[in-house]
């Protein structure tokens, strides 16, 4: 791979939370998910952010997935502006990762690393597995999806965050309400990314094509995709429609492990499993060019991405 082709790529990073539950701390079934140890240990944040970097990654994404104002008021007791710096403190943290890394032998073939503000859909929130149909999106207008977008937003941009990371969508409705409001930061770019339950439809049964097509209105996404899906759909999914020409945007994928998960043990890695970096070069041959995991995903995986990609592995 040249020189010129190989500064397309950016490298994400993996499964925060899988990183964090590595390093024994128990989030599953909590509300408020990663997103609390802002709150009782954000070293601990900035330190997996810390192991992403050291192993490739390009981008880093915010702890801030399941955070919310509304979330930190009812499960942490903040009051509104508490909240909301608590909720800046996932870019401060990444923010610090990034700067400590860089000060620390940075290699000169890495790109400047980005932070991502990672804002996930309102069914995070409802905590009722609804953010795997979008099902609430039936009781819900655009303007009340931007409304509750909007505090999230407003707090990752005010933070310094690089760009927006819009992910695991499940809802055509929440994603134009997304691409709406992010027209109320004009300075921002931003990815949005699809949880799909097929090869043809994100969650909520609507076509990916006519989701990608909606969301490929906005002149300020840098990429849209899927991300947090099983590793062999994404190569279908991409398949299914041509990304409009144009060199501001590209795919992003980052998908899941493709391992199995049990409720008590967590991951279940399994032989017969396929390593997902091994289809990488697929994808980006399908013109993604913003490539990472997402659960089950860590930072050795990470590292085997990025030689797959950029030619180095071994």
């Amino acid at each position: 791979m040249t020189e010129k082709a190989a500064a397309k790529f950016f490298i994400l990073d993996g499964g925060l939370s899988t990183e964090l539950e590595a390093a024994g701390f128990k989030i599953q079934g909590d509300p408020l998910w990663s997103a609390r140890l802002l709150h009782t240990n954000p070293k601990a944040v900035k330190d997996a952010h810390h192991r992403f970097l050291s192993s490739g990654s390009d981008v880093i994404t915010t702890v801030t997935y399941q955070a919310s104002i509304e979330g930190f008021v009812q499960h942490l007791h903040q009051t509104p502006d508490q909240a909301e710096i608590l909720l800046r403190s996932g870019v401060q943290l990444a923010k610090e990762a990034v700067n400590n890394f860089i000060s620390d032998n940075f290699p000169s073939d890495r790109k400047q690393p980005l932070v991502a503000g990672s804002v996930g859909p309102y069914g995070a929130f409802l905590h009722d597995g609804s953010e795997y149909s979008g099902s609430y999106e039936a009781g819900m207008s655009v303007e009340e999806l931007k409304a509750w977008h909007r505090p999230q937003v407003r707090a990752l941009v005010a933070a310094g965050a690089d760009l927006i990371a819009m992910e695991t969508i499940p809802s055509f409705k929440e994603a134009e309400a997304l691409v709406e409001l992010l027209r109320e930061f004009p300075d921002t770019k931003a990815w949005l990314s699809f949880s799909c339950k097929d090869t043809q439809t994100i969650s909520n049964g609507k076509k990916f094509s006519e989701a990608v097509e909606m969301a490929c209105r906005s002149k300020q996404l840098v990429a849209v995709g899927l991300n947090c899906c099983p590793p062999a759909l994404v190569k279908p999914l991409l398949e299914s429609i041509r990304l409009p020409k144009s060199p501001d945007v590209s795919w992003i994928v980052y998908p899941n492990s493709g391992d199995g998960w049990d409720l008590d043990t967590g991951w279940i890695r399994s032989e017969e499993t396929q390593p997902f970096v091994w289809q990488a070069q697929e994808w980006a041959a399908l013109g993604a060019y913003w490539i990472g995991g997402c659960c089950g995903v860590r930072p050795a995986d990470i590292t085997k991405l990025r030689g797959q990609l950029l030619g180095t592995l071994q």
